[in-house]
């Protein structure tokens, strides 16, 4: 890339695209794979993935056509978080508002870059049905008919997503290659990218061979068959669904390869490790399924496997030991200490610790309010033992859509929803005469220390409890604390709206 002229860039968004092509080497030699693999690096976008170029275009074509305009129309959008940050990178380009919608296990790092470019984050179950009101999927669309001016761009149905991909991706890649691909490989999420990419090779190449990489849990491979585990949850962020999205075209994928979260984020270990290359953790999904696919092909072949994005949104995750081993991906730390260049053990800094940089004061989002003056309705609770239909029932007769679940001496265990029954119940997931832990979301399955609110806690600090979480429930406070009320970002925006007119 040395030997290109450089020039000015007008912004940021013209830094999306034009990702490098760099073959691998030490891993397939050591997996005995004898023809050329190639990685499309994706992360060297402008925000760090290949959904950089699905964002600008959806935004930008959208302008085009008169559908949204910057200053006027609130961007809204669900997504595991890299969409949400090429929407945000976008839109602060363009001076949009954006909210994104999140499912709650996707990565902190992801939700600290999505508020850096000024977007607003609401957290929504990872549990949770797709098409369920409290996905983010549902969520987003509850917000698009309250909130005037509003627009999703919706990833999962835009033409513009695999379009993009059709013609900026897979058009650098026959560029690169000189039309020299034989297997392109690529991990599906909303199936853009693997759709895209795979029209066009065949378009190019009519013998080229389109592989889809899926995590055990979804359903997105073919045959059916190969999704015997059914739909589970699984660590691996931003590939796979419980529902094929209209964007992925699988005519276009002549292969699926399931793959697990323990081999994926080794190898995506390894990717950084042995060939330099700091990328995520779909990426070692993407290369798993990659090495599947390489194994008879021969010295004059060439294997292109597309690497989403950076190593940047998982620090606190799979590039952590300690998580690691918490999740029992490793069985023991690979590093104990901190080490100098030749091994040894480092000595302590003589160096004192750094002075904090000072923050500036801001003035509280919501003032003096507290939980108090969101005038929430009375949680009504459901035990443990009640089947879904009973849980039904109460939600049903009390007007609620979400009820606590108590256990044995009132211990609160978790929650359960109308949506996500109803949803659960119409795929032929559960039956309303299962217990209710058969469609609920259990708090005990939840990473991270609890935080206690009351009445008399202030909004400002429940607003920052849902930069990380879905829902709260308030108590009367105390380790014996009668629940309350069940709280979640909704309420907060409706009292924003209530209070001084606007969101």
């Amino acid at each position: 890339m040395s030997d290109q002229p450089l020039h000015v860039l007008d912004t940021v968004l013209d830094a999306i695209g034009n990702t490098p092509l760099v073959k691998l080497n030490r891993i397939p030699q050591s997996l005995g794979i004898k023809c050329t693999v190639l990685a499309k690096c994706e992360y060297f976008n402008a925000g760090g993935s290949v959904k950089d170029r699905i964002g600008r275009r959806m935004i930008l074509e959208a302008e085009r056509e008169g559908i949204i305009k910057p200053g006027v129309t609130t961007l809204i959008e669900p997504t595991s978080g890299n969409t949400g940050i090429g929407l945000a990178l976008t839109g602060a380009v363009k001076g949009y508002r954006t909210i994104i919608t999140l499912p709650e296990k996707m990565s902190k790092e992801k939700v600290d870059v999505l508020k850096a470019l000024g977007a607003e984050i609401i957290r929504t179950p990872t549990e949770a049905a797709w098409d369920s009101p409290e996905s983010h999927i549902g969520v987003a669309k509850r917000l698009n008919q309250e909130i005037p001016n509003s627009w999703i761009p919706d990833q999962y149905n835009n033409v513009n997503n695999p379009l993009a991909h059709y013609l900026t991706t897979a058009e650098e890649l026959l560029k690169a290659t000189g039309g020299k691909i034989d297997v392109f490989v690529a991990g599906a999420g909303t199936g853009g990218t693997v759709a895209g990419v795979g029209k066009k090779l065949k378009e190019a190449i009519p013998a080229v061979k389109i592989v889809g990489a899926d995590p055990n849990g979804s359903i997105l491979a073919l045959p059916d068959n190969l999704n015997s585990e059914g739909i589970h949850s699984y660590k691996i962020e931003g590939i796979g669904y419980d529902f094929v999205p209209n964007v992925l075209e699988r005519q276009y994928v002549d292969e699926w390869i399931k793959t697990d979260d323990k081999e994926s984020f080794i190898m995506a270990r390894r990717l950084i490790r042995e060939e330099g290359l700091l990328c995520g953790g779909s990426s070692g999904t993407a290369m798993v399924a990659a090495m599947e696919a390489a194994r008879g092909l021969s010295e004059d072949q060439v294997l292109v496997v597309l690497l989403p994005d950076s190593v940047r949104n998982y620090m606190t995750k799979f590039l952590s030991d300690d998580w690691m081993v918490e999740n029992k991906f490793i069985d023991t730390p690979t590093t104990k200490t901190k080490a100098t260049a030749n091994g040894a053990p480092a000595p302590a800094s003589s160096k004192p610790a750094a002075a904090p940089v000072p923050t500036t004061a801001t003035t509280p989002r919501y003032g003096s309010a507290k939980i108090s003056d969101l005038n929430l309705p009375q949680a009504i609770t459901v035990s443990d033992k009640a089947t879904l239909k009973e849980a039904v029932e109460v939600m049903e007769s009390k007007g609620f859509d979400q009820v606590p679940i108590v256990g044995q001496g009132g211990r609160l265990v978790g929650m359960v929803t109308l949506g996500n029954v109803l949803a659960r119940v119409s795929r032929n997931l559960c039956s309303l005469t299962d217990p209710v832990s058969a469609s609920s979301f259990k708090f005990d399955t939840r990473p991270g220390k609890y935080i206690e609110f009351t009445p008399n806690s202030s909004l400002d600090s429940l607003g920052e409890f849902f930069e990380r979480h879905s829902s709260a429930l308030v108590t009367e406070g105390g380790s014996k604390g009668r629940i309350l009320n069940v709280v979640t970002k909704i309420d907060l925006l409706k009292y924003l709206v209530k209070t001084s007119g606007n969101v």
